[in-house]
């Protein structure tokens, strides 16, 4: 299959679906960085949460092995159900290329399912699409909403199929009392989308032993670039002061040693870190034996969920109630349910080229999942996927945001809809 990808809202998808023809992305251009953190970042109160509510994650699921990241996860799933050459795995339209690269890595076919306006799975669909082939349905729970695991999974059991519960967006929260993660024979997860920290994810199983996953170290180059890049995209934005006066001169030394180290070898200093830190969407499955770096494992032991959880509520649901009402846009999800601890705060927008434009270019955390789909995927195979590529506008509502961030965020955010058909 190709491995190219189709622009999410190229001119002959929106024609195709029909939709309006504000809904394409803008052209590319060269943004600022974010003025606020668009991933938490590390402070020293995310170890403290004293009086928050305890909460659930996917760790707690099952059995799990701690990896560099979530594709990383999805490849040693896929290899533990033995998928290979002449299996089929379902995967859903709307997605990111790290979803699908994994599973064109085994030797399997992709077969793309459609999904409804509000992320949920299409059953029937992937009903009419299994065939003696398909060995593995892959479901992702979106933006931290997790979809309804137990009726999937009777699906899958009535069916003869595995289940692959991709929780990348979804590292904290509960369906009918149970952890997400629980649902699948292999839960994959992203912890660098909910931590501080600069590479991590997990591959879970409440249902088969992992004894076969053996992961080792990446190197002590790989440990080091870990721990302090965490530590200087903190400092970056104005956390843990204190110690970025006392780490000036190592830092510093850092830096003289790394561009000499460049000079010398071009090329070579990129395997110090997997692309997945790196902002890449490629997969390298040199990584699949290598475990997240001791500094990452630590935090994930140090941080506070309950913490982590309350405020991740908080900020979601002061963006909610900020922007709810506004004319050209609408929160994707109806509501917030209990035990939910979203990912970002996703908006469906009317112009989201403009607004996206608007918005980036005064730095703003924005993130645009699934802007780029697998090539082929358009409206005819699944609309909704297509609208939800072109129109959602995901906002950072992480635990490490301030008062001060979110409140700027959301004046930007109010003013970039108020502009609608002006220009930028």
């Amino acid at each position: 299959m190709e491995t190219e990808l189709s622009e999410c809202a190229g001119v002959t998808a929106v024609a195709a679906a029909g939709l309006p023809a504000a809904s394409g992305v803008s052209a590319v251009r060269n943004y600022p960085a974010a003025v606020a953190p668009v991933s938490p970042v590390l402070s020293l109160a995310a170890f403290f949460g004293a009086g928050a509510p305890p909460v659930q994650c996917v760790l707690d699921a099952g059995e799990s092995k701690l990896v560099t990241s979530g594709r990383i996860a999805i490849a040693l799933a896929l290899r533990q159900m033995r998928v290979g050459a002449g299996d089929a795995v379902l995967v859903p339209s709307f997605h990111c290329a790290s979803m699908v690269e994994p599973v064109i890595w085994s030797g399997a076919t992709p077969v793309f399912y459609r999904i409804k306006s509000d992320t949920s799975v299409d059953l029937d669909d992937i009903a009419s699409k299994l065939t003696a082939a398909t060995k593995v349905l892959m479901v992702t729970n979106y933006f931290g909403f997790p979809q309804n695991l137990s009726a999937i999974r009777a699906f899958c059991d009535s069916r003869g199929l595995l289940m692959l519960e991709d929780c990348a967006h979804c590292f904290l929260g509960e369906h009918q009392g149970k952890p997400v993660g629980s649902w699948g024979d292999y839960a994959i997860a992203s912890s660098m989308k909910f931590f501080p920290m600069f590479e991590g994810g997990a591959l879970v199983s409440s249902r088969h032993p992992l004894d076969a996953v053996t992961l080792g170290s990446a190197g002590k180059g790989f440990e080091v670039k870990a721990a302090l890049n965490t530590l200087e995209d903190s400092f970056a934005y104005g956390r843990l002061g204190l110690l970025k006066i006392l780490m000036w001169l190592p830092l510093a030394g850092k830096d003289v040693l790394w561009r000499t180290i460049k000079a010398r070898q071009p090329g070579s200093t990129s395997a110090l870190a997997p692309g997945s830190s790196e902002g890449g969407f490629s997969f390298d499955p040199a990584w699949l034996d290598k475990r997240s770096s001791r500094f990452s494992r630590t935090l994930l032991k140090l941080v506070s969920l309950p913490r982590m959880g309350a405020l991740r509520r908080r900020n979601y649901l002061k963006l909610e109630q900020a922007l709810r009402g506004i004319a050209g846009c609408q929160p994707l999800f109806a509501q917030l349910p209990e035990r939910v601890y979203p990912w970002v705060f996703p908006l469906l927008t009317d112009e989201p080229a403009q607004v996206f434009d608007y918005l980036k270019l005064r730095g703003v955390p924005i993130i645009r999942f699934g802007e780029y789909l697998w090539d082929g995927i358009d409206a005819k195979v699944c609309f909704h996927s297509v609208d939800l590529s072109c129109r959602v506008m995901s906002f950072s509502c992480h635990q490490e945001l301030t008062d001060q961030e979110l409140d700027w965020m959301i004046r930007l955010i109010k003013e970039a809809l108020q502009l609608r058909g002006a220009p930028t």
